[in-house]
């Protein structure tokens, strides 16, 4: 029998998947090279040796796999994924092909069909040269083969979504630092301009406006940086100092009503409110919270921060009132990139969902918790929780997990996850900037 151009090996007799694919492999991975060669402009530009990737030890672990026996239990357990690669075993050629594929420039759907048409070849091949397909045997060789082929492309697309996401972020870290040079020009010059006095209107009005804007640019940027270096594993940074938090929550509350004219502010102390923590960091924690407080309460209704000392650690309430908060979005609240609808629209403008998240990481960072409740009839109310001091615990957060309602970490740098070699940081920007 010839398919494609090449001749199809005559096995006889009773012929098992795993023996046909092993047996006509050459014939199986011409066809993969067909399709992928098609799949796109990357696949045009790609040679033999780069489509061909690691098909071949795929096509050979499917074989050892089909040849090994396997109980009941087993394919319940590879059904619900849980056989796939872990992060501490080695690289599988699955995955190495998912890496290679999202290096090379495949979008995840032109990865995916290439399985589909790998799935089609073999069967459609194996059917052609052994006839009719029997029970027993034959129909188990079937399911498992569909089982290996699953389990390779999960594998293969979870390594594919994870190079490609560490190349948006390593992307977002190289445009954050660079863009810090040129802003920070404008800043200066304009600062300048303001300064020297010599200004006349309607001149003043408009360098005061470019500045304002590049500071507003400014926070922009470091918020995107704060993201970025969560999420590449290094987490926040914190530096620890003996401080008192009353001071910090007057400066923060006297900068955001300056920034928000319309929305009243009502600050409470009490208590022994000194602790060691990251002035700076707090003060952003502060920061964030009073601008979501501003920007989503109810016009002309106070915004309240409360700040009392308690035995081991500080609490800080922010309230404000104001459409509540539904209840499907509680949850992922502190997850980045979430913006929720202002009662002014144009108050969003100046902000990238980041707020919260960012402030999320650095209460973590401080060994803290940070948790939400909104309601109609209450409002919404965030409750930070500060240790004063830091106490070193034995499983910190890791700075990749996802934020939930509360978290609570014991090392200022939450530990990297324990994760597969990636691509290199300038390889993987460099990627993404060709992709973009």
């Amino acid at each position: 029998m010839r398919q494609g151009g090449q001749a199809l090996k005559n096995l006889g007799g009773t012929v098992r998947l795993a023996d046909f694919i092993e047996a006509n492999s050459d014939q199986i991975l011409a066809e993969w090279v067909t399709f992928a060669s098609k799949s796109g402009p990357a696949g045009k530009a790609m040679n033999l040796d780069e489509l061909r990737d690691h098909a071949l030890a795929m096509l050979k672990h499917i074989s050892a796999d089909l040849r090994t026996p396997q109980t009941d239990t087993e394919q319940a357990e590879k059904s619900k994924g849980k056989s796939d690669s872990s992060p501490k075993a080695p690289d599988t050629a699955a995955e190495v092909h998912g890496a290679g594929r999202a290096e090379s420039g495949f979008t995840l759907g032109e990865m995916v069909s290439e399985y589909r048409a790998l799935r089609a070849s073999v069967i459609r091949l194996w059917t052609e040269h052994v006839g009719t397909l029997t029970r027993g045997a034959d129909l188990d060789d079937l399911m498992r083969f569909n089982e290996a082929i699953d389990q390779a492309l999960a594998e293969s697309i979870t390594r594919y979504t994870v190079d490609l996401d560490h190349s948006k972020e390593m992307f977002l870290a190289v445009l954050g630092h660079d863009l810090r040079t040129p802003l920070g020009a404008v800043m200066m010059a304009s600062q300048f301009m303001v300064d020297m006095g010599e200004l006349k209107e309607p001149h003043l009005t408009l360098m005061t406006r470019v500045l304002r804007s590049a500071r507003r640019m400014n926070q922009m940027i470091g918020d995107l940086l704060d993201f970025t270096r969560s999420r590449l594993g290094s987490g926040v940074p914190i530096a620890r100092r003996d401080m008192d938090l009353a001071r910090i929550a007057a400066h923060a509350v006297e900068e955001t009503a300056a920034a928000y004219p319309d929305c009243h502010f009502e600050l409470g102390t009490s208590g022994d409110l000194r602790g060691e923590w990251d002035a700076d960091r707090i003060s952003q924690v502060l920061s964030n919270l009073l601008s979501n407080a501003a920007q989503h309460g109810m016009p002309k209704s106070p915004v309240s921060v409360k700040v009392s000392g308690e035995e081991k650690e500080v609490v800080v309430r922010v309230h404000n009132r104001g459409a509540a908060i539904p209840p499907a979005m509680l949850h992922g609240i502190f997850s980045p990139l979430k913006l929720l609808k202002s009662n002014t629209a144009a108050r969003n403008t100046s902000h990238l969902g980041l707020g919260l998240y960012i402030a999320e990481r650095i209460v973590t960072a401080h060994g803290g918790t940070i948790t939400v409740t909104s309601s109609h009839e209450a409002g919404t109310l965030f409750t930070v929780c500060l240790p004063r001091k830091h106490e070193r615990r034995h499983a910190p957060v890791r700075a990749g997990e996802e934020s939930g309602l509360a978290r609570r970490s014991g090392d200022d740098a939450p530990a990297t996850p324990e994760a597969k070699p990636q691509t290199p940081p300038k390889a993987a920007a460099a990627r993404f900037r060709a992709r973009a």
